[in-house]
């Protein structure tokens, strides 16, 4: 029957590590399958090409939650590092500070379209749109017609290849929680004063700055594979699982395993974590459950990068730049020199990260590397903030499953599929973005981590994962947050059957 555990964990990304990590610390029998041959990290990991690192994304170590600070800095105690945010959006041939300069973004769109935008956000605030349902719907009430159009629309639907009039207006309320057109307003104000940025408690949006680990966050995510493993868990690669069969009898999993190479393993376990993508565990579990047909129905947004690295003779002091201009295919780019200079093998080159964003299989995704370096080469030199000429190496990563998508049936199609998990499988427990099909950020899909782990220890389900960057004091306060919400029964814990 092959090697048994207490709780077997699927998938190597934040999610999934936390909660091996916190079980393995405690003690716990733990084992962790991740499909990709090389990497842990997930959509976190860092890839090296030739000496320059860069990050799948970009990611900040920014959280309100004082438990995943604490983490942060007990799993990578020395190696964080103190990084400005600068980034920055490009409309129309000119470049607009991103959180907003009043009076830049003022001058650069000039007196009548400000005047447009102030007056298309006063129509909004008066009157708003009932029940906003699509993402459109919620950013014009927040901040008017005008502002939407010229900087949220295009760049979503470059995301998201679907219009934003399709996109649920949930996703809105989960990536721009907390701000509005005044706060964002009164903190530009702030800022093209030379005022401070943002304050404690405001929207993550306006932060004026965030740790990163010297290497990448794969940095961290290698440090939280090394700790398992110092406390007697286990953590394989290389290891895809091909089905997940439950014994009602005796309450246990048994998963198939197979190798890159074909070899064939089983394991048994009593409890299974899983941050694999819905559509992929539920096709995988037998008995196969009658939710599969919803779980079928959900969608994944992919992406690909495209790294250009040479001796560039632009200055740029981006973290990242937004790309809303319709004339580039190019969604954002990331400039990984000012992320850390540590990802750079030297002083003098520049490593910049084409984004691409597109659905697995389709002309962007299937076009040979080649074409997608030229691509990308010719778009930077348009933009400039590179020159083509200056590109010495390139490579492509691509990454599939990187967005769960927020469709008008999502919401319903995931209920349907954790209520039966839920009820016919009292011991499996989905972590993390794709695991739960939220577009979480990487601290909310620690803390779905953290909190299973906690779970599991406990032997009931204690605390609802599925809070978690919903509850703004349950995701972000941290574990004092969780016990507030539930000693005031606004979430009531369940018990496992």
């Amino acid at each position: 029957m092959g090697k048994t555990i207490d709780t077997l964990v699927v998938g190597a990304g934040p999610a999934g590590l936390t909660t091996a990590y916190k079980l393995a610390k405690d003690g716990h029998d733990v084992l962790v399958l991740e499909q990709d041959p090389d990497y842990v990290g997930g959509i976190s990991r860092t890839v090296n090409h030739k000496g320059f690192l860069f990050d799948i994304g970009g990611h900040r170590f920014f959280s309100k939650s004082k438990e995943i600070v604490d983490l942060w800095n007990e799993i990578l105690p020395d190696d964080f590092i103190e990084r400005p945010r600068l980034s920055r959006i490009y409309y129309r041939g000119n470049f607009f500070a991103y959180p907003l300069k009043a009076f830049e973004a003022f001058a650069k769109l000039g007196p009548a379209e400000s005047f447009r935008c102030m007056m298309s956000y006063l129509k909004a605030r008066a009157f708003p749109i009932k029940e906003p349902r699509s993402f459109h719907d919620w950013v014009r009430n927040q901040f008017g017609e005008r502002l939407f159009s010229i900087f949220f629309k295009t760049y979503t639907e470059k995301v998201w290849g679907m219009s934003c009039d399709e996109i649920s207006a949930d996703w809105a309320a989960q990536r721009i929680k907390g701000l509005d057109l005044a706060s964002a307003v009164i903190d530009g104000m702030r800022r093209s004063l030379g005022l401070s940025g943002r304050k404690e408690g405001g929207a993550k949006t306006l932060i004026s700055s965030f740790r990163y680990p010297r290497l990448g966050p794969g940095m961290m995510w290698e440090a939280a594979q090394e700790k398992i493993l110092e406390h007697g868990g286990e953590v394989l690669l290389d290891r895809k699982v091909e089905k997940l069969e439950w014994q009602a009898e005796t309450r246990e999993w048994t998963a198939r395993v197979v190798s890159g190479s074909g070899v064939r393993e089983t394991f048994t376990a009593k409890n299974v974590v899983s941050s694999a993508p819905v559509r992929d565990l539920v096709a995988s579990i037998k008995p196969t459950p009658l939710s599969v047909f919803h779980a079928r129905a959900l969608r994944y947004r992919d992406f690909l990068t495209v790294v250009l690295m040479g001796r560039s003779s632009v200055e740029l002091d981006d973290n990242w730049v937004y790309i809303h201009d319709p004339s580039v295919r190019v969604g954002r780019v990331q400039n990984f020199r000012s992320w850390s200079p540590d990802l750079i093998p030297d002083e003098a080159s520049s490593s910049l990260g084409l984004e691409y964003f597109c659905f697995e299989g389709d002309g962007l995704w299937d076009s040979p590397d080649d074409e997608l370096i030229a691509l990308a080469k010719r778009e930077i030199d348009q933009i400039g903030l590179m020159r083509a000429e200056d590109v010495a190496d390139a490579c492509v990563v691509r990454q599939a499953k990187a967005y769960p998508i927020y469709d008008e049936s999502y919401a319903s199609n995931v209920a349907t599929v954790r209520r039966e998990l839920e009820m016919n499988f009292p011991t499996l427990h989905l972590v993390g973005r794709n695991g739960m099909h939220k577009y979480n950020n990487q601290d909310h899909a620690m803390m779905t981590g953290l909190l299973t782990a906690l779970n599991i220890e406990a032997g009931e389900r204690r605390y609802d994962v599925w809070q978690v960057n919903e509850d703004a004091e349950y995701g972000e306060a941290g574990l004092s947050g969780v016990e507030e919400a539930l000693s005031s029964e606004r979430l009531v814990p369940r018990r496992v059957a």
